[in-house]
């Protein structure tokens, strides 16, 4: 029998599970955590392709009965999927600002949003660390100037072969009735974030949790989120 909460980390675009989730490292006098790198991020080689439909499905390898999955951003994305496709292994779902901007298309936000990343795809710069920047810059993050090493050029790579996640289709039909308890955590800094959050906590029925300071990288924070998610998943346990 497991001593520990079992916690299950989904990394989402750009860096792997180590640089995401490294503020984390405090929980594990707590929790067993269990923080795969998804395929095309450092160490392993580069992809052809990201899709969330096809990340979801490999997740599934590192569920087990009583797993609490915590996804972020992309991995907010894939977490939601792979939550509706084995509810039954989940004892609670966190997202963190993922990006599933479908769900509140008609939010003024949430459409200049979609249309700002659709225009950097088409025809923003091929050159991947130009890429990159363009693309942190969206979404309300950034890097320093020249500190671009290997690994964060493979990360955006990798971020070039990326599905959108706008066009995830989040089967609230499956995760709404789920027995499973609910968060929901953004980072007030982006109205378009925002509008897919507020979605998502009432069609999912979940607790909502918004943590400034560390823009869409909320886990960043460390303690104040790690302390939210410990008390939520202690709760989860108990419940």
């Amino acid at each position: 029998m497991r001593s520990q909460p079992r916690l299950l980390l989904v990394h989402g675009s750009v860096v792997n599970a180590e640089l995401t989730w490294g503020a984390q490292k405090p929980l594990a006098g707590r929790f067993e955590i269990v923080a795969p790198n998804r395929r095309g991020f450092p160490p392993g080689p580069d992809v052809e392709r990201v899709d969330f439909e096809d990340e979801a499905v490999w997740l599934e390898q590192f569920l087990e009965p009583g797993t609490h999955l915590v996804g972020h951003s992309y991995g907010g994305v894939v977490a939601l999927l792979a939550a509706a496709r084995r509810p039954e292994l989940l004892r609670s779902l966190t997202v963190i600002e993922p990006p599933a901007f479908g769900v509140a298309r008609g939010n003024p936000a949430a459409d200049e949003f979609i249309t700002g990343i659709e225009e950097h795809w088409a025809n923003g710069p091929r050159d991947p660390a130009e890429f990159l920047r363009g693309f942190l810059a969206l979404v309300g993050s950034s890097i320093p100037p020249g500190d671009i090493n290997p690994e964060l050029l493979q990360g955006a790579r990798t971020l070039m072969v990326e599905r959108s996640p706008a066009e995830a289709v989040i089967p609230f039909d499956a995760l709404e009735p789920a027995p499973f308890p609910k968060l929901v955590v953004s980072g007030a800094h982006s109205a378009a974030f925002d509008a897919v959050c507020d979605v998502l906590e009432e069609r999912l029925g979940a607790e909502r949790a918004v943590l400034a300071g560390a823009g869409h990288s909320v886990q960043r924070l460390g303690e104040p989120f790690n302390e939210l998610l410990a008390s939520f998943v202690d709760r989860a346990e108990h419940a």
